[in-house]
């Protein structure tokens, strides 16, 4: 049903305003942002149309600012606003990882890891750094795309927490397949990081293998001792 045809309470804006956000779908939402469709299509069906094609809200949070303005009927000023919204959720789902001991709530940073790179189509490794107390100082994404196990050096995995001061850090990757279940080259690598922070006096916490489909924590499998 097209916006005009719905009953006033029911149109996207006025529904926020009278019911709250929580109230709107996701298409809603995006309709509430980009405010006016093109020609032919409402801003309803254009906001259902684009979430359709890039596979739901996580899919476009990802989006980039370039490729979210080129598309048709959105153009610089809807774009900024939405790019905008999408980085302003982010944002605030970063800052909710502050303050919180990692070690103890895995899942904390798995939901935001998957949230940001859980339908990445290529392999995403990184590292959380953390403080004494196990909290979150930094996220460092330190590369993308195919690359074999045996070729990540402990170099680039400490360098980024010696940088930070930090005291321990978290290992992260993705598997775009959407599985989550560790491989035998997971297990080796997290066991050989491990070997390395210990001589550098950097803990490595834990390994978390973030995917569409779940995460898995290395250490609750048995692979790192339980600290």
């Amino acid at each position: 049903m097209r916006v005009s045809e719905l009953s006033p309470a029911e149109r996207p804006r006025e529904k926020l305003l009278e019911k709250g956000p929580e109230a709107l779908s996701d298409a809603e939402l995006l309709a509430v942002l980009l405010r006016t469709g093109v020609s032919g299509t409402d801003v309803l069906a254009m906001a259902q149309h684009w979430l359709d094609e890039t596979g739901g809200l996580e899919s476009l949070a990802r989006a980039d600012t370039r490729e979210i303005m080129r598309r048709k009927g959105v153009g610089l000023a809807k774009g900024a606003v939405v790019a905008a919204a999408l980085e302003l959720g982010r944002r605030l789902a970063r800052r909710r990882l502050v303050g919180q001991r990692l070690l103890d709530r895995p899942e904390a940073a798995a939901d935001y890891l998957r949230r940001q790179y859980g339908h990445e189509r290529v392999e995403v490794f990184g590292t959380l750094t953390l403080d004494v107390r196990h909290r979150l100082l930094r996220i460092h994404e330190l590369h993308r795309g195919a690359r074999s196990h045996a070729d990540i050096e402990p170099a680039e995995v400490f360098n980024s927490a010696i940088v930070d001061n930090a005291h321990a850090v978290i290992v992260w990757h993705t598997h775009p397949s959407g599985d989550p279940t560790p491989s035998g080259d997971d297990e080796a690598l997290t066991r050989r990081l491990a070997d390395a922070g210990r001589l550098l006096g950097i803990a490595v916490l834990d390994h978390l293998v973030v995917a569409s489909g779940g995460f898995t924590s290395l250490r609750q499998r048995g692979v790192l001792p339980v600290t």
